[in-house]
């Protein structure tokens, strides 16, 4: 016990010496200072409860237990398949306590977050078609299938620049092989680029080697005139069996469909497009459309529209994954 007192005396005085002399801004910083001294672990503790440090970090324990959001699971649904996960968010204690001990003792705790990954992600969940991001995640894509329509990518490109948005091109393989420059022109813009089988047929209709040999084609393709590691597969005209997802997944693809249909090669007026975009699309939404006339004249209105809802435009591979939006405080 003497030799605690002596040495919480060692640690008191050191504190008077420093606030006296102005040295640093607060008894915390003189108390990082000590705290890894050898023989001083002791006095720090006896310290810590002297003034409070216990107390602030009683304080930020009982923070990150009222904040703490969980993470949500991957799933499969009943009618939407495979639903990804959705990490959760904590104040990570030691770190926020660490910096707040470098504050003055007026400072405002400044939290420190990080993130917890769900226990079963989409890829636990096996082969399973997804056709939706999780509803708790508010961000949606894009899903541009491109097999025709070279006239209207550059304007959609353009659209997309200007409101520095990134979207998902599935390419269909018979039109990269005859338009490599337009799709490393799409590449160059910063979007991601998938798989759309090589020549649009019915998936379902095909043999297994057929469909095997649609998919693979594409992907040989992807990979040798773009240099792509894809993830994605998206049957044209949405048209799959189980043969199908279960094919696609032995390649490492998963297959993935839509949400919301712009229904462009109807020839809709944009006005409607934007309309049905407007009123249909939610958290996890993903939004199918081609680079028609249509979406191409709706394309500004569209993200507004999903703006104005309060929703993040990402990749189909953004929204598909658990990462949060935003690392944002829950104070």
């Amino acid at each position: 016990m003497r030799n605690q007192s002596k040495k919480l005396a060692f640690v008191l005085a050191g504190v008077a010496s420093v606030m006296l002399i102005g040295q640093v801004d607060s008894v915390r910083t003189y108390i990082t200072e000590i705290r890894d001294g050898p023989g001083t672990q002791n006095a720090f503790d006896m310290f810590k409860e002297a003034t409070g440090e216990e107390s602030l970090l009683s304080a930020i324990k009982d923070k990150a237990v009222e904040t703490r959001i969980a993470p949500v699971n991957a799933r499969v649904d009943r009618v939407w398949k495979a639903i990804p996960g959705y990490n959760g968010l904590e104040i990570d204690v030691e770190e926020t306590y660490r910096r707040a001990l470098g504050g003055t003792l007026n400072t405002k705790i400044s939290y420190v977050y990080r993130q917890i990954e769900p226990e079963i992600q989409l890829k636990d969940l096996g082969a399973h078609p997804v056709y939706r991001g999780n509803e708790s995640k508010p961000m949606v894509s894009f899903m541009i299938n491109v097999a025709w329509g070279n006239e209207f990518i550059v304007p959609m490109l353009d659209t997309l620049d200007a409101e520095k948005v990134k979207a998902t091109f599935f390419l269909d393989g018979s039109w990269l092989s005859k338009n490599a420059d337009l799709a490393k022109e799409i590449q160059k813009r910063g979007h991601e680029l998938s798989n759309h089988a090589y020549s649009h047929p019915n998936m379902s209709r095909l043999s297994a080697e057929r469909a095997r040999l649609e998919i693979s084609k594409t992907e040989d393709l992807l990979q040798q005139t773009l240099g792509v590691k894809n993830h994605w597969f998206a049957p044209p005209s949405g048209d799959f069996n189980q043969k199908t997802v279960d094919i696609a997944a032995s390649m490492g693809l998963q297959t993935v469909l839509w949400t919301v249909d712009t229904v462009d090669w109807r020839k809709p007026s944009p006005e409607s497009v934007i309309a049905k975009i407007a009123s249909k699309t939610e958290a996890g939404s993903l939004i199918l459309m081609h680079p028609t006339a249509s979406s191409a004249g709706a394309l500004k209105g569209m993200i507004d529209s999903i703006r104005a809802k309060g929703l993040e435009l990402g990749t189909v591979s953004d929204t598909l994954s658990s990462e949060r939006v935003k690392m944002a405080s829950v104070e």
